[in-house]
């Protein structure tokens, strides 16, 4: 298999293309691939030439913290959860996520998730939740990974300076159902931030590699009111 990777070594770097191969077993994921190839001291891409390895970020491995997310064949994921056996053709390319700050090669900046929410004091301060607060949809909220996914597809979604994304929408409600004294203040924020912005395209919700339901959310706060 021909593995194509848009490298760069520095942010400032434009962007260019190397290929490296692979004759592993297709069970392997997008991860053990990458790993597969970082594996000798010396590493050669396609050609015979010595090259670097290839920087990308990885932590569980099995799909639980999202540091791996990366764009496989054009359609984001997480490389731990690619399998190559459900790749179609002889050839593979991974890109880094479009929507961030490039680091180096697949690695991404997503800091910009969290500032979002640091900037406008989306936190639970005090827990103090409702006597019939939903703990079905608060547990499910509570399992986004911030990988940046539901980010990478959003239609609506450019430099993260005014609409924050999926993300923020489900951390405004789990802050909101939690603390009771700051649903108010969390629901301006919502609508300014997210809801008057969302194009309801719900690609989000096809991507999250958690299932999260985003509507479920917004239904939530809405109600909230």
């Amino acid at each position: 298999m021909k593995v194509n990777v848009l490298r760069r070594m520095t942010p400032e770097q434009e962007p260019y293309w190397e290929s490296f191969l692979y004759d592993g077993s297709e069970d392997n994921t997008v991860a053990g691939l990458l790993d597969y190839i970082n594996y000798n001291d010396d590493i050669l891409n396609d050609k015979g030439e010595k090259t670097t390895r290839i920087s990308w970020e990885c932590s569980c491995i099995q799909g639980i913290c999202g540091a791996c997310a990366m764009i496989v064949n054009d359609v984001p994921a997480l490389a731990c959860e690619a399998f190559l056996k459900d790749i179609q053709g002889e050839e593979i390319s991974l890109r880094p996520l479009s929507k961030f700050p490039v680091i180096r090669d697949l690695v991404v900046d997503r800091s910009g998730i969290y500032d979002s929410l640091r900037h406008n004091n989306v936190c639970i301060e005090t827990y103090k939740p409702p006597s019939d607060g939903d703990h079905e949809q608060d547990y499910a909220s509570a399992k986004c990974l911030k990988c940046g996914l539901c980010i990478e597809c959003c239609p609506k979604y450019t430099d993260g300076r005014t609409f924050y994304g999926a993300p923020f929408a489900n951390d405004c409600y789990l802050v909101a159902s939690r603390n009771q004294e700051k649903s108010h203040e969390i629901l301006e924020i919502y609508q300014e931030h997210f809801k008057d912005s969302c194009a309801f395209d719900l690609a989000c919700m096809r991507i999250c590699p958690m299932g999260i339901k985003i509507t479920a959310c917004m239904k939530k706060l809405n109600s909230l009111k």
